[in-house]
């Protein structure tokens, strides 16, 4: 894991520390220094700010209850987030917000991790 993560050390991160833990063992690596101005060399115990990190943590806690096998990839989410059970969808892209029918499959912990739940926004130009 070291060289891989080495790449990306340089012009566009000064360094990083990684932690991996898997049947009780745990590595961690410090790489590079910890700043650009800076030549100090990272350290294990460095403090980083962080932000949006939600979504890759939650992500990685879900793999690890698939691979546990108490989370299936295509089952629905409906028994956890009964907000999300039976949902209606536009019938068209084109249709008022009111013309809606029943969707054809419930959202599944794959819809929500690759985010294609169907939440409504519209990534194409120009917007409506």
């Amino acid at each position: 894991m070291h060289d891989v993560v080495a790449r990306h050390v340089g012009e566009r991160m000064p360094g990083l520390v990684t932690l991996v833990s898997r049947g009780g063992e745990t590595h961690a690596d410090a790489i590079g220094k910890l700043s650009f101005e800076d030549d100090a060399p990272m350290r294990r115990d460095a403090i980083f700010r962080i932000a949006s990190m939600t979504k890759p943590v939650t992500a990685a806690a879900a793999m690890i209850l698939v691979e546990d096998g108490v989370l299936r990839l295509d089952d629905p989410v409906d028994a956890f987030l009964p907000e999300l059970a039976n949902r209606k969808v536009l019938r068209s892209i084109e249709s008022e917000l009111d013309d809606t029918v029943p969707a054809r499959r419930a959202i599944t912990l794959r819809d929500l991790l690759t985010f294609r739940l169907g939440m409504g926004a519209l990534m194409v130009w120009p917007w409506k």
